[in-house]
């Protein structure tokens, strides 16, 4: 396909039908595919040919959708999954086998932080948490002879911490090992991290890639740019006997690690999305480029409000020239963060929850980054898992409000926030 820009990218990539075919994306909602012979079968199940056969593995709706999400990292592949926590587990485990080491920003989603401090950790993976501001003294402290992957959030969920994906990345590569990225708020419309050095991107389609919320979803997407080869990923570059001794590396070159990703991981997971959940992406893929500049420009307005309004005790937004983030968000972020406000209500806990019962047009709900405007408490229901030195670490303060600008007129918005501020 020619290299068209982002926003047009959106629309066209992953499904060009030819004469006489559906002009939008089909649903095939089969499980199993036909063919004439049990030779050809016993191809695709070894990995000798392309094409489907079983949907836990891949499916033509699905195949549409990652081939279009793909294109718009920049990466030479990528694998749907259920959900965005499965995306994360999956692109780790993908790499990291028990007995390995991870090296991870604190500030990242909740359900991300649990994943690592808990769950893996259980499986025999230990993780480092490190704060997505560290110097590179600090980085290269945190790596351990069995460290596997660095993990971090372009823009981190709630605190807004915005990462220098460089500087991560070069630490990473240094120690030989990958930086995946957790990609969700900004999109690939707003930051493209394999330009900045990292090799792996994770989103939770969930939210602005939707941006509807009308389906749960993740993604995985390889930039096809690091070297597994190094000795330090043999899952890769050894024959992998459940596949007569293929070798990733080897057989599917640049695409190893999303190969294996799909026949390894997704095989033996099953965490794959369903045909209807793929469709229901694409639709909100083709207005991503438009909404998330509404989105962006919404939340500068409501941002710029806030930082004057005298009941604000504090407010972070990217955006915003007095945010600790703001040169870092020229460089990665020129074009707008996301709609996600982070800020304060003088009076803590309490404040915060009579302002949150006061919104009107603004709904809280547990998700966030969708076209309609949300509210939520993360110290009290994502982020709860947490201790509280946990939460401060992460830049999860005990009264943050996580405030998801929407796509709405900005003068509605702004004053929902003004009635409902009154009130406190």
């Amino acid at each position: 396909m020619q290299q068209y820009r982002p926003d047009t990218v959106c629309i066209h990539a992953g499904y060009t039908p030819k004469n006489g075919e559906p002009r939008v994306l089909p649903i095939v909602q089969s499980t199993t595919y036909r063919y004439e012979t049990g030779e050809q079968m016993g191809k695709l199940f070894d990995l000798e040919e392309d094409g489907f056969f079983y949907t836990r593995i891949a499916n033509p709706t699905l195949d549409a959708v990652e081939k279009k999400i793909a294109a718009l990292e920049g990466g030479v592949g990528a694998m749907l999954t259920s959900s965005g926590m499965a995306a994360s587990f999956m692109a780790t485990f993908n790499i990291c086998p028990t007995g390995s080491h991870i090296v991870s920003s604190n500030a990242v989603y909740g359900g991300t932080f649990n994943l690592f401090n808990k769950t893996m950790r259980e499986m025999g993976i230990e993780t480092t948490f490190v704060h997505p501001s560290a110097t590179k003294e600090e980085l290269e402290a945190a790596f351990q002879e069995n460290t596997r992957a660095v993990f971090c959030e372009t823009l981190s969920n709630p605190s807004l911490v915005v990462t220098d994906l460089e500087l991560f990345a070069q630490v990473a590569h240094e120690h030989g090992v990958p930086l995946i990225v957790d990609n969700t708020f900004p999109t690939p419309i707003n930051c493209r991290p394999f330009e900045f050095g990292a090799d792996i991107v994770v989103h939770s389609t969930t939210k602005y890639m939707d941006g509807h919320a009308v389906q749960l979803g993740g993604v995985i997407v390889d930039s096809g740019n690091f070297d597994w080869t190094n000795g330090k990923y043999p899952a890769l570059t050894e024959p992998d006997e459940s596949y007569h001794g293929i070798t990733y590396t080897k057989q599917f070159g640049k695409a190893a690690y999303i190969t294996k990703a799909r026949v390894h991981m997704m095989r033996d997971l099953g965490a794959q999305a369903a045909p209807m959940n793929a469709f229901l992406l694409n639709l909100g893929l083709e207005t991503l480029a438009l909404r998330m500049e509404r989105h962006c420009s919404n939340a500068q307005k409501v941002a710029e409000f806030l930082e004057k309004h005298p009941k604000v005790s504090w407010i972070n937004y990217p955006g915003l020239a007095s945010s600790p983030y703001y040169q870092l968000a020229q460089k990665y972020l020129p074009n707008g963060s996301s709609g996600v406000v982070s800020f304060g209500v003088k009076g803590g806990r309490e404040a915060a929850s009579k302002f949150m019962s006061g919104l009107k047009l603004a709904s809280i709900v547990t998700h966030v980054a969708d076209l309609r405007t949300c509210v939520l408490h993360p110290a009290s229901t994502t982020h709860r898992q947490m201790s509280d030195q946990e939460l401060l670490e992460a830049g999860v303060k005990p009264d943050l409000i996580r405030f998801s600008v929407g796509i709405e007129n900005p003068n509605d918005i702004l004053e929902d926030l003004e009635q409902a501020l009154k009130q406190v």
